[in-house]
């Protein structure tokens, strides 16, 4: 199988520019320079890539968006958000260790399709040996050419920056993203406008994740029906990277074709550790719903994992086993979302930490039967359309969920005034 992002992966010795020439890199972005930006959105739409960050959107038509022709801002942006905080996440990591060219190339395509002369970025501040390698590449870049003024005599002129994040999850959020590289308290922003009319410094901007950037050179270089054809099996087109963490024998990542199961993901890492089994799992990160193990033959892919009850999301797979008390995973959960707050709105500022509470109280055996109905209360409180972003909503997925599937074990706690894994 083709596999269009790892082929160019190498953690140990990522490509310098000349390596990665060697095997094919930059072409797709000589070929999208051929292109008006208009056929090259349109080439993303034609291979249907989706957002790889999380929600799944349509990426070509998320660049359709934004202004375009004489009439259009002068100014533009694309934005890259590498800012990966999401629990049980590491594929953009992995990506710009080992790929660091790969992401500035998907970048230079994606800009020159919006008609952006500026281009940022967003890296998560931990992650130091990715912003080295990035350093690097983009200096590689910048004295081949290959950025800048008249980028191959082109006429076309694009700077690329790095930008370090201070650290909070909320980042992630892409117009909270854009108030931090505008030097402000990462707070989300109110819709309309949309970043792609009035996003960064007020003028038109795409924020696209580091995992969907990182497929558009070889979408350029080698066409949308093979794109497509590499999932021949999924409603979705391309390859993913899925990855698995939790008690497995190896935890890792794998770049495989959209709608590839999470029994396939969970035999890659060699199954459960010994003596464990399945209980559950979370299919895209912390902030999606449970799934259980008769769900592991569903296609990972957007429409099929919505269709079971929880969302594909970045694709991280957290496995719980059955010697791990559910309500102890969920309440480590819920403390984090509690903590990364940004303190907006009051369902998350003062949901969040409501919920830790009460859930500590069950952990610890002290909680009562009327705990069990606060917490069900809270998960509609902190639902969609009643707060100000989708981090709350995200954050209490996995405890409305853990509350239907794992009932039993929330009981006990009660019943038993302890928890029942660690008599």
């Amino acid at each position: 199988m083709d596999k269009p992002m790892t082929a160019h992966l190498d953690t140990q010795n990522p490509q310098d520019l000349a390596g990665y020439r060697d095997t094919g890199g930059y072409m797709g972005f000589a070929r999208a320079l051929d292109m008006t930006p208009a056929e090259v959105q349109q080439q993303v739409k034609d291979a249907n890539l989706r957002g790889r960050g999380g929600a799944g959107f349509p990426t070509g038509m998320k660049w359709g968006f934004v202004p375009m022709g004489q009439d259009a801002p002068k100014r533009k942006y694309l934005v890259c958000n590498a800012d990966e905080m999401e629990p049980g996440t590491f594929k953009d990591r992995w990506l710009m260790e080992g790929a660091p060219h790969l992401l500035i190339e998907g970048m230079m395509i994606a800009a020159y399709a919006i008609g952006a002369s500026r281009a940022y970025l967003f890296l998560r501040g931990e992650y130091r040996l990715c912003a080295r390698r990035l350093e690097q590449a983009i200096r590689e870049a910048e004295e081949a050419g290959l950025l800048g003024k008249d980028i191959q005599g082109s006429g076309y002129s694009l700077e690329l920056h790095l930008h370090t994040s201070a650290g909070r999850y909320i980042c992630g959020e892409e117009t909270a993203l854009l108030n931090a590289l505008e030097g402000k308290r990462a707070h989300p922003r109110s819709k309309p406008p949309f970043p792609q009319i009035a996003g960064l410094f007020g003028q038109p901007t795409i924020v696209n994740n580091a995992e969907t950037l990182c497929n558009l050179p070889g979408i350029l270089r080698r066409g949308p029906a093979w794109f497509r054809d590499l999932a021949a099996d999924s409603d979705d087109a391309g390859t993913k990277i899925y990855g698995i963490s939790g008690r497995v024998r190896q935890a890792g990542l794998w770049e495989l074709p959209m709608g590839a199961t999470a029994r396939q993901i969970l035999d890659l890492a060699g199954g459960m550790q010994d003596g464990l089994k399945l209980r559950g799992w979370l299919p895209g990160g912390a902030s999606t719903d449970f799934l259980l193990p008769e769900h592991l033959d569903i296609p990972m892919e957007y429409d099929a994992i919505a269709k079971a009850g929880s969302r594909l999301g970045t694709g991280g797979i957290i496995a719980l086993d059955d010697q791990h008390c559910p309500v102890g995973m969920v309440l480590n959960l819920i403390q984090f979302f509690a903590q990364e707050s940004c303190g907006w709105c009051t369902p998350c500022r003062d949901g969040l930490p409501w919920a830790a509470e009460i859930l500590s109280r069950i952990e610890t055996g002290k909680g009562c039967q009327e705990d069990l109905d606060e917490l069900s209360k809270l998960c509609d409180f902190m639902w969609m359309g009643k707060t100000f972003c989708a981090l709350a909503p995200g954050a209490v997925e996995p405890m409305r969920s853990g509350l239907k599937y794992f009932a039993d074990d929330f009981q006990q706690h009660i019943d038993k005034g302890c928890c029942p894994y660690r008599q």
